[in-house]
């Protein structure tokens, strides 16, 4: 039996649950992909269902890995050892926070040659989160006004250039320490929360994306256009379970309010990507950890103040 390092969620361990052990080396069966794992990135997805006690079968947290193909199963065809790639695996029962993982195929695309494994890591889950909540939801046009209210996460700071790449007109929304970074990704108008209160002024947007936050809906719907569209993205679990419970009954009329839930797909993981390995957009990687060190790191992004992305380095490469 081969072994590899890991960070394994245990519930008696203490105070983060998190334990850094040797754990059996995963086997591909004849439909998966076995990659060495170079680096992974933390998401909301994970240490929002840690708290709540929901677990991944393998113990092992972690959706975004971009590392290199070790082996395949006999059915794959689309790749192909030594390829470079990034990885989903959000929808794979996850198992990124470790040196090794397998998933399906079609949780990996192609890594394009001229990004590190460390920014590859960054794209995934926000990445896709934020091109599902301004593209598909709000079905965003050239020239609309967005207004992002959360503007500095993984997600935000995203939904912020791709809005842009797009030709919105971007008012960000987020504490003072962020506003130059929001500035810095293009955003056109900046709102510091601390010190302004964006419901309470008289200019409306054609889209709302709610990444993070937590105001009433009625207030969303006030900012908004006639026909306006209101996405929520993430925030504070109390804004989710409005949106959740709410928005169907608030979308009667010509103002619409949806809540996202992004879904694992590899052409828009693709899109991405190239817009990364094409300069158009970059991921924002504000700190980096240590595979060892992966409870420090879930316990700083958990506190919901992290600058962009924060990146596992794995395998140090």
């Amino acid at each position: 039996m081969e072994l590899m390092k890991a960070v394994i969620y245990n519930k008696k361990g203490s105070p983060d649950k998190l334990i850094y052990k040797d754990v059996e080396k995963p086997i591909p069966n004849d439909n998966e992909v076995l990659i060495k794992i170079y680096a992974t990135s933390i998401n909301a997805a994970d240490y929002r269902p840690m708290k709540l006690g929901i677990i991944p079968k393998k113990k092992i947290f972690g959706a975004d890995v971009s590392g290199k193909v070790e082996s395949v199963g006999k059915n794959i065809r689309k790749f192909k050892p030594g390829d470079d790639v990034i990885g989903d695996l959000s929808d794979f029962g996850y198992g990124g926070f470790a040196e090794y993982a397998t998933a399906p195929e079609e949780a990996f695309v192609l890594k394009p040659a001229n990004i590190s494994y460390e920014t590859a890591a960054a794209i995934p889950l926000a990445g896709i989160t934020a091109l599902q909540a301004v593209r598909n939801k709000a079905n965003i046009q050239k020239g609309n006004q967005v207004l992002i209210v959360g503007s500095s996460g993984g997600v935000g700071t995203f939904a912020v250039q791709l809005a842009k790449y797009f030709g919105a007109e971007v008012t960000a929304v987020c504490s003072t320490r962020n506003i130059v970074q929001s500035s810095t990704l293009g955003a056109n108008y900046t709102i510091d929360y601390t010190k302004e209160d964006f419901t309470k002024n008289d200019k409306t947007y054609d889209i709302v994306l709610a990444v993070n936050g937590n105001y009433s809906l009625s207030a969303y719907k006030r900012v908004l256009n006639k026909h306006g569209v209101y996405v929520m993205v993430g925030g504070a679990m109390m804004q989710v379970i409005k949106t959740l419970l709410f928005a169907k009954l608030l979308s009667l009329g010509s103002k619409k309010m949806y809540s996202l839930y992004a879904k694992s797909n590899p052409k828009d993981l693709e899109f991405v990507a190239k817009l990364v390995a094409d300069g158009h957009i970059k991921p924002i990687i504000e700190q980096r950890f240590p595979l060892d060190k992966t409870a420090n790191a879930m316990r700083y992004v958990g506190e919901g103040h992290a600058q962009g992305k924060v990146v596992i380095n794995v395998n140090g490469e």
